[in-house]
This record gives structure tokens, sequence and C-alpha cells, in this order.
């Protein structure tokens, strides 16, 4: 676990951004089970890449005329019970962080692994994200 102080801003990077930071199982399942609507989900990181790349990419994909329903994160190294739900939601990738995955209708997508977040910029995850949006939303 890392510490609050330290997660805290990267927490708020995102839900100051309208995304809904889940903290719980219950909260995720709830979310992801829903079998209406899209939603984004951003599995949150302390590490570099998800500094500089998944969550302005994420905040700006959101600058697009279709977009998700609902945006959600989740916390790797902080919300565990969370963030292990959202994995089983995401199966059959492996454990990443950060990832980015849409879900529309209850089923997953579209999917970001860390290899394909780490080493692009921000606005290549934004464009690639709105593809998606503009396929799936």
């Amino acid at each position: 676990m890392y510490p609050i102080e330290l997660t805290t801003p990267m927490s708020k990077d995102l839900t100051d951004h309208g995304f809904e930071g889940l903290t719980s199982s219950e909260a995720v399942d709830s979310v992801l089970s829903e079998k209406e609507g899209t939603v984004l989900v951003v599995v949150n990181s302390v590490c570099g890449c998800a500094a500089a790349n998944a969550r302005p990419g994420a905040k700006l994909s959101l600058e697009n005329e279709k977009k998700p329903t609902k945006t959600v994160t989740v916390f790797a190294g902080v919300d565990k019970d969370a963030v292990n739900k959202a994995r089983e939601f995401m199966l059959p990738y492996p454990p990443s962080s950060p990832s980015i995955a849409l879900f529309k209708d209850g089923k997953l997508v579209h999917f970001l692994e860390r290899h394909h977040i780490e080493g692009r910029s921000a606005d290549i995850i934004a464009a690639n994200l709105k593809m998606a949006y503009d396929k799936y939303c």
C-alpha cells in the first residue's frame, strides 16, 4: 500500500475531472455489472507513465462528441479489493497498471494495457480512446 499523502493528488487528477473513484469491490461490481451504457475504467498507478500518459490521455479523450456514459477509476496499490474486482471484469487480459478499459453494456470492448500506454503520448492515447468511443458510444 502506498501512503495516502502520495496518492491523493494522483487520484484527484482524475476525480477532479469527473471520474468517480471506486474504492470497494462492491462499487466496481455495481458499475461494471450494468447492462446498458458505456463505462471507461482507468486503473490508476503511481508510475510515471500514468502521470505523463494514461491520466492526461484519458482526460483528453473526453473532448469528443461521443464519450462514455460513465467514467470511473480504481487505484492499483491503494484500493486492492476494487482493483482486483475490476481486473476480474478485464479478463482475459493479465493485471496491468496503468490500464484503461471501455465497457459497453457490461462487456469489455476495448483495452489498453500498460505496454500500449508506456512510451506513447497522451495525445496518441486520447486518439486511440476517441476511436473506441466513436465505435462503441
